[in-house]
């Protein structure tokens, strides 16, 4: 299940020169004219390392997985851009594309749906992994435990093509069972007849003796969000998928280590501020000029979630999609539309504000997302897990990019070190 990775093209050469050393190293261009300077043999050269905090200008890898063009707004899966994907497309066909390279046939596709729907199922002894865990536990640490609980019951067989599909199938039932386990309902097990996003549907709102029929529309819009969440580049968790990954650590510790970082609140918990933002707005102000107001006085806390992202510097290609959404779903469930008023509100002021179009601060996919899950009856706490379900495939596609690669090594970043130079050990006695 090797995926293609092109050679990046030779661009030339850069040359550095310190104290008398000088490194002509290589610059390579990709696919879509992106130029990097490749930095492999700078030390051993000039015993120089380079110092980037947060990684914002290096290159950790070459990867066909995922494009991006944070100016222009574009998003492409192997290719495929994010647009077309998102009408034409289902999570299930776009896993396979992220994970395999290529759009599925008609049969590869039929086959891979029928893999995963047999594999939803938990093993029995899962419901004793999920009562051992406090009621009150977020579901994103539970899922993380849970993933990586998965090794112990499927030992010897942790990278094989029947992980990955046992991962994509079991991750909805893991987290349709931690939201159930929080609220203390019985587990409602799979059903073979309902399609991925259906089926976690299912699981999370059915209670036994109790017929809950899915409404397609629901299940095709979560399908839609699972879609655009499915891989990101090198992002926060998935750098941590490889990173884990790179020490030859299993795809189930490598996925349970990207769920830990994904939970963080400036990663996976954006869509979730977002909601509390609009939601503060609606119980106090009311008024998304007064709370703009206040997110552009500097002496005010008051900060505008969900705008601006640390690639894009447009609209992210994603919002734009999940704007449309969102207004069909609020409008079929019949729910307060509220939250969503308020939003529209504050994106039509923030595009006219010279304060936000200066500094690119466009809407993300987390400001729309938050809405659609509030009105699908997603609790809040949920969000991140939506986020892991979705995601799963990119992590799972990159990872596997990492292992094939042919300079594959494992991750160990360098450092400047700025703590105490060499000093003597000082007996205890003579401690002031």
């Amino acid at each position: 299940m090797k995926t293609q990775v092109n050679e990046a093209a030779a661009a030339g050469t850069a040359t550095i020169q310190y104290d008398g050393k000088s490194a002509s190293l290589p610059v390579v261009r990709g696919t879509e004219d992106e130029t990097a300077v490749d930095i492999q043999n700078l030390r051993t050269s000039t015993g120089l390392i380079t110092l980037d905090p947060g990684y914002g200008n290096t290159g950790s890898c070459r990867s066909a997985v995922t494009f991006i063009d944070g100016e222009k707004g574009i998003l492409r899966y192997r290719g495929y851009p994010i647009e077309e994907l998102a009408e034409r497309s289902s999570f299930l066909e776009v896993a396979w594309l992220l994970i395999r390279g290529e759009l599925p046939t008609r049969a590869e596709l039929e086959r891979f749906t029928h893999e995963v729907t047999l594999h939803t199922m938990l093993h029995q002894d899962f419901t004793g992994f999920f009562d051992a865990m406090p009621k009150d536990a977020h579901p994103m640490p539970v899922c993380a435990a849970a993933v990586g609980a998965l090794a112990t019951f499927y030992q010897g067989l942790v990278d094989d093509q029947f992980t990955i599909v046992r991962l994509i199938a079991k991750m909805p039932t893991i987290a349709a069972w931690s939201y159930k386990h929080s609220i203390g309902q019985p587990f409602i097990y799979p059903q073979n007849r309902l399609d991925y996003a259906s089926n976690f549907l299912h699981m999370m709102y059915a209670v036994p003796c109790d017929e809950y029929e899915v409404d397609p529309v629901l299940a095709r819009t979560l399908d839609l969000l699972l879609i655009l969440h499915a891989d990101h580049e090198q992002n926060c968790s998935t750098s941590t998928v490889r990173m884990v990954g790179s020490s030859m650590a299993n795809l189930y510790a490598s996925i349970a280590a990207g769920i830990s970082a994904l939970w963080g609140p400036l990663h996976g918990g954006a869509n979730q501020q977002v909601i509390e933002m609009l939601e503060r707005i609606a119980a106090e102000e009311g008024s998304a000029d007064r709370f703009l107001s206040k997110a552009k006085d500097r002496n005010d806390t008051t900060r505008l979630m969900g705008f601006g992202h640390r690639v894009y510097k447009t609209y992210d290609p994603r919002a734009a999609i999940l704007k449309k959404a969102c207004s069909e779903v609020i409008a079929r469930v019949g729910v307060s539309s509220r939250l969503l008023e308020i939003a529209m509100q504050l994106e039509e002021i923030a595009l006219k504000d010279e304060y936000f179009v200066s500094r690119k601060l466009y809407p993300n996919v987390d400001f729309y997302s938050g809405v659609i899950y509030q009105a699908l009856g997603i609790p809040v706490n949920m969000f991140t897990v939506m986020f892991t379900i979705g995601r799963l495939p990119g992590w799972i596609a990159q990872w596997m990019e990492a292992r094939g690669d042919k300079d594959f090594r494992i991750s160990r970043p360098r450092q400047i070190y700025v703590g105490h130079p060499k000093r003597p050990y000082m007996p205890i006695d003579k401690r002031s």
